[in-house]
């Protein structure tokens, strides 16, 4: 039987009773949210060295010595499954003479890992266990030598990072917040399975791709909508909750039952934002998380992350259910394309004198509310 997501006992999100907009109406804001490479700069220490960030997913380190790392913005970070079952994480930084420790992307069975340029070894918690000609060296310099700590934790599936350390990072479930924990968390994202992760190099600044997800004015021209689905979109109802971000888009095809039976999960497209950059989109059947992740100011490598649920194909249920959501996401692929093709059109503008000022609706006040909580964030407010 394959899982069915419903609103359960969580609070309404859709329908006649609720309010559809949060008190954040039109506004502007300047291009340099994109392209100022001070302000990238900025935001690497203060937002993306400070916040919680997907490094992927639980069942990719499911046994003791398994390893991935992260690479972004700079970081590379090492994540890997302790003998208690727990995750320990490390910056994969050589701290004889700074090469990366660990060059694969993944791996099995670690026990410890060993810098190629000059053999130093360090365990799966990052700590420096050994030191070819030891005696070479200051004693005092190698005393508790470690790669520096990264505080790692795990919720509906997924692998978060936080380069602020063990010590300083808020708890992650602070950071998801209880209404997204609560929302999201219909989904049983933790009994899920990673069907394909679809990569793209993206010429942009990686918000201009967290904004095209926090809004869907663009959905008609950019996509080819029809009237029915523009319709009910009208009808879409936005959150804003702490950092982060929630919205309902009403279902066509189930518009007319939400008045009766307001069940978001089982009629509407579900959208969740963990700030900076991790974007849930859920419909019924299966999720896809969008994840891009800054290679630099004007550069982002964007990963598209498809779960479903598992179940035994051989099971007629589940062999319809399959198909079915495997069409379903061969149609998203391609909508997540064309996003990414207006991604090059903005790239050809980015450094143009004309390009200077963002006009935003009040429909796009995520976007809005996104940028002043950004703004506020690297200014230390």
């Amino acid at each position: 039987m394959v899982h069915i997501p419903t609103r359960g006992d969580v609070p309404v999100r859709i329908g006649p009773s609720v309010d559809l907009l949060p008190d954040h109406g039109p506004s502007q804001m300047s291009a340099d949210v994109y392209n100022d490479p001070v302000r990238f700069e900025l935001e690497r220490e203060r937002v993306l060295g400070k916040h919680w960030i997907l490094a992927g997913r639980s069942e990719q380190v499911a046994e003791t010595g398994d390893w991935l790392t992260f690479e972004g913005h700079g970081e590379t970070v090492v994540v890997t499954r302790q003998p208690d079952g727990s995750l320990a994480a490390f910056h994969n930084v050589c701290q004889h003479r700074g090469p990366a420790i660990v060059g694969e992307l993944a791996g099995c069975g670690a026990r410890r890992f060993t810098c190629p340029y000059h053999g130093w070894v360090y365990d799966t918690t990052g700590v420096v266990v050994g030191v070819p000609d030891r005696e070479d060296f200051d004693p005092e310099h190698l005393d508790g030598i470690r790669s520096p700590a990264v505080a790692v934790d795990e919720w509906a599936g997924w692998v978060w990072i936080n380069l602020a350390g063990p010590d300083e990072a808020e708890p992650l479930s602070e950071a998801i917040g209880e209404e997204i924990a609560a929302d999201l968390g219909r989904y049983a994202m933790e009994g899920m399975i990673l069907h394909e992760v679809v990569e793209w190099d993206v010429p942009v600044s990686y918000k201009a791709i967290v904004d095209g997800f926090n809004e869907i004015y663009h959905a008609k021209q950019l996509h080819g909508v029809g009237p029915e689905w523009t319709k009910a979109a009208r009808h879409t109802a936005f959150y804003i909750t702490g950092d982060n971000y929630m919205c309902f888009v009403p279902r066509a095809d189930h518009f007319d039952e939400i008045a009766d039976d307001p069940d978001h999960h089982k009629y509407a497209i579900c959208h969740y934002v963990v700030f900076p950059n991790t974007v849930f989109n859920c419909n019924p059947e299966h999720v896809q998380v969008f994840n891009p992740i800054p290679i630099d100011v004007d550069r982002t490598k964007f990963l598209c992350w498809q779960l479903i649920y598992p179940g035994d194909l051989d099971d007629p249920e589940y062999a319809k259910y399959y198909e079915y959501t495997m069409k379903h996401w061969d149609g998203l692929k391609k909508v997540v394309g064309e996003d990414v093709e207006i991604y090059d059109q903005l790239a050809r503008t980015k450094r143009s004198s004309a390009y200077k000022t963002h006009t935003l609706n009040n429909r796009e006040c995520k976007l809005a509310h996104y940028h002043d909580n950004m703004d506020r964030k690297i200014r230390n407010d």
